[in-house]
């Protein structure tokens, strides 16, 4: 299908900026568009790829939207009105030079074309960073936005990771729908015959702040799409989904990717879920052979009453999966059930076992382990000290060196 536009013809998928460039390669106006004979010769700068000084004036090699590398063009920085994108490139340049041993000068001529390649590569891959970015966004379903950083080095977005807000159910595998709900007027207040976890014979999770009040290690019980409570009820947290604005980052001590946050959470608070594929505990086994030898595994076991499933967040998986591992951890892991209520597939959470402050590193314990929880627990909860007290953690055979760099490190993850 192609959309019609008197003088041309386009792919019906083309983005808006990208159809305004056709215009001004093709010199058509489109009053459609935007373009006009006033700004048909208006073009827009991709990134900076060079920089030399002639005489006292500044020059930038540029990258025009829209156009082949073929037709970038030395431009006067007094014709360059993208103020962010040079201090952009001067940040990177000097960055680049500081990496070698040097620094910019005041009398720089020309550039060294290692170091012109670089900047070229750091553009592209602000640019791809910024795509996946916008991606990401647009795949979410929840209130906190996504950022997405790497002033470390030249790693782009990562491949074949989807993004995805709730589990994907793999060959096998069914998630029932809860059958009831409560008939509470206020769940908090006046819950009737105890609300959604009173009729597990659990305690209510949270109290009028959404903070979570239990102990780690009891299951939490959320109420559902038939509970006659609406939206705002107190015992919503965790399908309201992740709330804060988080930055998926690239670490500088050899750690990958990691997840700060860009706002300030308090204690207890719900910071986001686990999220990925659901697996048999079999079809965990020959996948993590296989992450064995890749060196890395995302494999997290549900093994809440006994270890039949797991989850996957290699491939399908949403901000958790970025998230590195602490032998002193900002997050602690609870099971919630909403919708389904089969023992074997609780739901993952992250609630903020302290203050956390904006801008630090979000991370959970690879190998948790919980206390045994009190005698008001059902047998679901004594299960937990049963098996060690683990609450289900990243399934990994290797013996991975830690290098999370607190004094408490273990050395190792497992």
């Amino acid at each position: 299908m192609a959309e019609n536009l008197k003088a041309c013809t386009v792919c019906c998928k083309s983005t808006w900026p990208q159809l305004q460039d056709l215009c001004r390669l093709e010199k058509v106006c489109c009053l459609a568009l935007g373009i006009t004979r006033k700004n048909l010769y208006d073009f827009e700068v991709e990134y900076l790829c060079d920089y030399k000084k002639v005489r006292d004036e500044e020059y930038y090699m540029v990258k025009w939207r829209g156009y082949p590398d073929s037709e970038n063009t030395w431009e006067p920085r007094k014709n360059l009105r993208c103020i962010s994108m040079l201090k952009q490139f001067h940040r990177d340049l000097e960055q680049a030079l500081i990496c070698r041993g040097g620094k910019l000068k005041k009398n720089m001529r020309l550039l060294d074309q290692s170091i012109s390649n670089y900047l070229v590569q750091k553009a592209k891959q602000r640019r791809a960073l910024r795509h996946w970015e916008y991606e990401l966004n647009a795949k979410r379903n929840h209130k906190g936005r996504i950022v997405v950083e790497n002033e470390v080095d030249l790693v782009g977005p990562p491949r074949d990771f989807i993004y995805i807000n709730e589990y994907k159910v793999g060959d096998g595998i069914t998630l029932n729908q809860v059958a009831v709900g409560c008939e509470c007027t206020d769940c908090l207040l006046e819950a009737a015959g105890g609300c959604c976890p009173g009729t597990s014979h659990h305690k209510f999770a949270y109290n009028e702040q959404g903070q979570v009040k239990i102990k780690a290690g009891m299951p939490i019980y959320e109420c559902n799409s038939r509970c006659n409570c609406g939206i705002d009820c107190p015992n919503r947290v965790v399908q309201k989904g992740i709330r804060y604005d988080l930055c998926i980052f690239r670490t500088d001590n050899g750690r990958g990717w990691g997840v700060r946050t860009l706002e300030k959470i308090r204690k207890n608070s719900f910071v986001m879920e686990y999220v990925g594929e659901i697996i048999t505990s079999e079809e965990a086994e020959r996948r993590g052979q296989i992450y064995d030898r890749q060196g890395a595994t995302y494999l997290f076991d549900l093994d809440y009453v006994e270890d039949v499933y797991t989850v996957d967040a290699a491939y399908y998986g949403n901000i958790s999966h970025f998230v590195n591992h602490s032998c002193n951890p900002n997050l602690q892991v609870y099971n919630v059930f909403i919708e389904n209520l089969d023992e074997r597939l609780p739901r993952i959470a992250f609630f903020a076992t302290r203050p956390i402050r904006a801008g630090e590193e979000l991370t959970f314990d690879y190998n948790m382990q919980v206390d045994p929880v009190n005698a008001e627990s059902t047998r679901m909860d004594t299960n937990f000290g049963l098996v060690g007290g683990l609450t289900g953690s990243p399934k990994k055979r290797m013996r991975i060196e830690c290098k999370c760099g607190t004094e408490s490190c273990r050395k190792y993850l497992f």
